[in-house]
Parts: C-alpha cells; sequence; structure tokens
C-alpha cells in the first residue's frame, strides 16, 4: 500500500511588482520573508523550484510586505544598496544555501566567475556544482547570481535571461 505524506503544504503568497525589465514574481511566506523572485516568463519555472525545494506549494496572491515591495523598487530606481535589508529565506542542501549566501555578499558594482566563487566558499574543484548551484537560486536579483561570470569575463546562463543580466550589471555599474 502507498504511503501516504500527511505534510501540509507550504502556503506562500504570491505578488507581483513592475520593474523596468518586466514583471518580477515575489513568493513570501507568513513571517514575510521573500522565498522566491523570478520573472512572470518564468513562472513555470519558479514554481518547478518552489516544488523542488518545498513539496507541494500552495501559492495564493498575496501583496508582499511594503517594505520589502520599497526596497526593490527603490533598487530598480539606482538605489543599490537597498538589496541587503530584505529578509530571505530559502529550502535546499547544505551545498546550495552555502552557495547562496556566499552569492549575497558579492558586493554591487562587482562580479566573480564560477571559480572564484568555488574557492571563495573553500570548494575550488566545484566550479561546476557552483554552476548548478547558481542555476537552482530561487531569489533572483537579492541573491545577486547575476553576478556570476565566465572565466572570461563572458555572460554565461542567467535563468531570467542574458539581456536581463545585462541590464542588472549595467545598472550596478559593471560594463558588460
Amino acid at each position: 500500500m502507498p504511503v501516504r505524506s500527511t505534510k501540509m503544504p507550504e502556503r506562500f503568497g504570491l505578488d507581483r511588482l513592475a520593474t523596468p525589465i518586466g514583471i518580477a514574481l515575489l513568493v513570501t511566506d507568513a513571517e514575510g520573508r521573500l522565498r522566491a523572485l523570478d520573472w512572470h516568463d518564468y513562472e513555470q519555472r519558479m514554481r518547478e523550484l518552489l516544488r523542488l525545494h518545498y513539496g507541494t506549494v500552495d501559492l495564493s496572491d498575496r501583496p508582499a510586505p511594503a517594505e520589502m515591495r520599497t526596497a526593490l523598487s527603490a533598487y530598480f530606481e539606482g538605489e543599490l544598496g537597498q538589496l541587503s535589508g530584505i529578509a530571505w529565506r530559502t529550502a535546499g542542501t547544505p551545498f546550495q544555501q552555502k552557495v547562496w549566501t556566499a552569492l549575497a555578499q558579492i558586493p554591487v558594482g562587482t562580479t566573480l566567475s564560477y571559480g572564484a566563487l568555488a574557492a571563495k566558499i573553500g570548494m575550488p574543484k566545484a566550479i561546476r556544482a557552483v554552476g548548478h548551484a547558481n542555476g537552482s537560486n530561487p531569489i533572483s536579483v537579492v541573491l545577486p547570481c547575476h553576478r556570476l561570470i565566465g572565466a572570461n569575463g563572458s555572460l554565461v546562463k542567467y535563468g531570467g535571461g542574458l539581456a536581463r543580466k545585462r541590464w542588472l550589471l549595467r545598472h550596478e555599474g559593471v560594463e558588460v
């Protein structure tokens, strides 16, 4: 007989925020922490990442906290230091969490290669694993996966598309 999970689905709110590069989807928990930030044209991928990280998820329309919306809007209007004040929480493997925490420490206006981030977390040979964890990052922009570039300085892979990555980096003062 199959065993049924009695675990209740995670309940998150879903809000939308207009930005210069598209509608951002903001997923928050009951405590007002950001659990996911993705783009409207990648909603299915976001839902799949949520399912992989949390199991069954119940998303209902609910406004994100006003402070979060204000901080994100201010970032997109040029107040680049606003992201650090946004409360967030992720699920994921310990390795993924290590990578995502390290992403949050990359200063605005700078980039790192995947190899440099691997070295920074004390695992210099884990370049591909860092790339995979970066691609599974559920909180775009706030955990700035757009600040990772190829070893030769090229723009490589961004879940929201390379045009958005280029815009975000230029917005932060990085010439690409």
